[in-house]
């Protein structure tokens, strides 16, 4: 939820000016994660005093801040540590005093910024506060950063390590987080940590890296021992190295290729949306792993030894690579839309070609998924297939389960992550389990990935951010390529999960000759999709004068069956977290068993009675409630002519009935978009809710 940021450098020389823009920026681009009060940590005047910036409201209330202030910004480095974070109120309303980076004391001796909650805080904070620490925050923070400091001062003779120090505060932790400390005990040195909430170092050089890896140090490991041979089948990871034979200390130096130190900059970020306008080569760090900053050198240490059981496979790894970001910086910027959430709108006809790219073969109607291609004869074995997701994710699975059924003749199941859990659903061996997240952070979404490996199902992902928690510890899965996520309201991640999920169903059935024409009639309707998409964004103005009629309103009704039960659920949510109006999708079904109570000539109503094999059935729904005196709004195909002339009508093409669902969310994307402008929302930073949610 939050966004940490952190910078470091070594023999790099910069002015203070240059590491607060640094800072700042890093903060702006993550933004969109959603945040209450942002603050900056860096180093002051004497050496171990520090200097904060903090401001309740947006980053740009901070850049306002440190312009104002007196600080002398010209002052320049070679090494230091600087820390910044937005966060996301959990522990006590949004203020100055509880905004982050949190301090141990008024002398500053540690201060940390925090992702995340520590569940055991309140018993951490009665035993520090019996043994005489004052806390002057609410937040769970705090606590984190005194008993750091309680651990130093008891051990003041002992010559503890930074890391030593670190790895004894988090074994007291309970919860999730992501941490970075730093402290006047150990200057330009800094310590990341993380456990259930995203964390990636970004790594800057002037000269290309001798080696790009970093070795892992496990508990009881001796750390000079060579390497037998990293690059081995059997190292989990291919590791490219000039040499068969590495030193490990020679690893996490970053010597240039003449093997002295180098200028370095480090980056520390939730997200590689901070990190790319600086450096493409980042390290994604996995659960339990503590990265410790200090001369130009990384060291990641583990909290657990290597032998130890309960890791995944990328926890085990004995490196850690340094990958090379393939998103860009113009990605992530607005262009000329005026918002983040209408730029995602109008990008779905490109975002849903890269979904398909490479994938679907027209020519052929083939489709290859490489990453399921291993598994396929398992799946097709299983004897139910159990779909995972929250939110949105949940309603792309509900918007495929259909097909799903129709093609592979397995049983589908769809939970919500949460409530799974919460009935400790059985699962056994042979089910299938699928995960859908945008972000590969979910937090419920990740507790049920583990609980089902733990019982042995197959566990397949489909995420849309490479090298995310949910994509390196499922066996296998999809990246849905739908490109960089801005704002909030993930609008064209519904689109292409609905359409990765598709290609799995697809896949699937590919051994089903009596298949083959229902197949070969979906791929074609992939094929004029994107078409189709730009065709629907032409509706934006009807729309926009539309939703003039209903913004008034206290409640909006939307109802329809069949493949278009999820697309009022999901046209409901986006209305309900955009423009704050009370909205609900109803399975038109169930109109008579409730709902219909609700029904008048006040009341708005959206059908979806769009041509497919329940048009008569909706049209049903459509005598029920015009006889209870509703005017309802009718989403239909263009040329239906069993629509009423009177009647106000969204227009879309038509498609094979198993995609129609992509095209008539469209109009609802955009109809929440108007609603919410018109009544003064904020759309990219909708109140109360967080891009990638990281907590329980």
């Amino acid at each position: 939820m939050c966004g940490i940021f952190a910078y470091c450098n070594f023999l790099k020389e910069k002015s203070r000016k240059e590491i607060l823009e640094i800072l700042v920026a890093g903060l702006a681009r993550q933004e969109y994660r959603g945040y209450d009060s942002a603050g900056v940590c860096i180093d002051g005047d004497k050496p171990g005093s520090v200097v904060f910036f903090k401001e309740v409201g947006k980053v740009a209330g901070l850049r306002k801040q440190i312009a104002a202030s007196t600080f002398d910004v010209e002052k320049t480095t070679i090494a230091q540590v600087s820390i910044a974070h937005t966060r996301w109120a959990t522990h006590g309303p949004p203020s100055t005093t509880n905004c982050h980076p949190v301090r141990s004391d008024p002398n500053s001796d540690f201060v940390i910024v925090h992702n995340g909650i520590v569940t055991n805080s309140t018993e951490l904070r009665f035993v520090l506060q019996k043994r005489g620490f004052k806390f002057e925050t609410e937040t769970d923070t705090e606590a984190v950063a005194i008993l750091a400091k309680y651990i130093y001062d008891s051990h003041e003779g002992a010559r503890l390590t930074f890391t030593d120090l670190v790895k004894a505060v988090l074994k007291e932790l309970e919860g999730s987080f992501a941490f970075v400390f730093k402290s006047k005990h150990f200057p330009n040195e800094v310590i990341t940590a993380r456990r259930g909430s995203p964390l990636l170092v970004g790594v800057k050089t002037d000269k290309k890296l001798k080696v790009d890896f970093v070795d892992v140090e496990f508990a009881g490991q001796d750390n000079e021992k060579q390497l037998d041979n990293l690059s081995s089948p059997s190292a989990l990871l291919a590791v490219p190295s000039p040499s068969p034979k590495v030193l490990r200390t020679q690893s996490r130096a970053f010597m240039s290729e003449d093997g002295l130190p180098q200028p370095i900059e480090f980056f520390i970020a939730s997200d590689a949306a901070a990190i790319i306008e600086h450096t493409k080569r980042v390290l994604y760090l996995e659960d339990d792993d503590i990265a410790h900053i200090a001369e130009g050198e990384l060291h990641i240490h583990r909290l657990r030894r290597q032998e130890e059981g309960s890791q995944t496979p990328s926890q085990a790894a004995a490196t850690r690579t340094i990958e090379t970001l393939e998103l860009e910086l113009a990605a992530i910027m607005k262009g000329k839309f005026d918002t983040f959430m209408q730029k995602e709108i109008y990008e779905q006809p490109e975002s849903v070609v890269n979904t398909m790219r490479g994938r679907v073969n027209f020519d052929e109607n083939k489709i290859t998924l490489g990453g399921l291609r291993a598994y396929l004869p398992i799946i097709r074995r299983s004897r139910r297939m159990v779909f995972i997701a929250c939110g949105t994710s949940y309603h792309s699975c509900l918007a495929t389960r259909a097909i799903f059924e129709e093609l592979t003749e397995i049983p589908i199941g769809i939970e919500l992550a949460s409530d799974f859990l919460d009935r400790k659903t059985p699962i056994f061996r042979d089910d299938v389990v699928v995960f859908v997240s945008q972000s590969g952070e979910t937090a419920d979404t990740i507790l049920a990935l583990r609980y089902c490996l733990e019982r042995g199902a197959l566990c397949v992902g489909v995420v849309n951010t490479v090298g995310s928690t949910l994509s390196r510890e499922t066996h296998c899965g999809v990246h849905i390529n739908a490109g960089p996520e801005v704002g909030v309201a993930s609008t064209k991640a519904y689109t292409s999960q609905y359409i990765a999920l598709l290609m799995i169903a697809l896949q699937l059935s590919e051994d089903r000759i009596s298949f083959t024409p229902r197949r070969g009639q979906i791929i074609m309707g992939l094929h004029a999709l994107p078409g189709q998409i730009k065709k629907v964004l032409e509706l934006d103005k009807t729309l926009e004068q539309l939703s003039a009629t209903i913004v008034k309103n206290t409640s909006l009704l939307l109802m329809g069956r069949g493949y278009q039960h999820a697309t009022c659920l999901e046209g409901a949510l986006k209305i309900k977290e955009i423009s704050y109006m009370h909205s609900e999708g109803i399975l038109a079904g169930e109109l008579k068993h409730g709902p219909l109570a609700l029904v008048d000539e006040n009341m708005p109503v959206i059908i979806v009675m769009t041509q497919d094999s329940l048009y008569p059935k909706v049209q049903s729904a459509y005598a029920q409630i015009t006889a209870r005196k509703a005017q309802p709004i009718v989403l239909c195909n263009e040329g239906d002519e069993g629509i009423p002339k009177e009647c106000k009508t969204i227009r879309v093409p038509k498609t094979i009935d198993c995609l129609q669902g992509l095209l008539n969310i469209i109009p609802l994307q955009i109809l929440s978009y108007h609603l919410a402008v018109k009544n003064g929302c904020d759309v990219d930073f909708p109140r109360n809710l967080a891009k990638s949610v990281t907590v329980e």
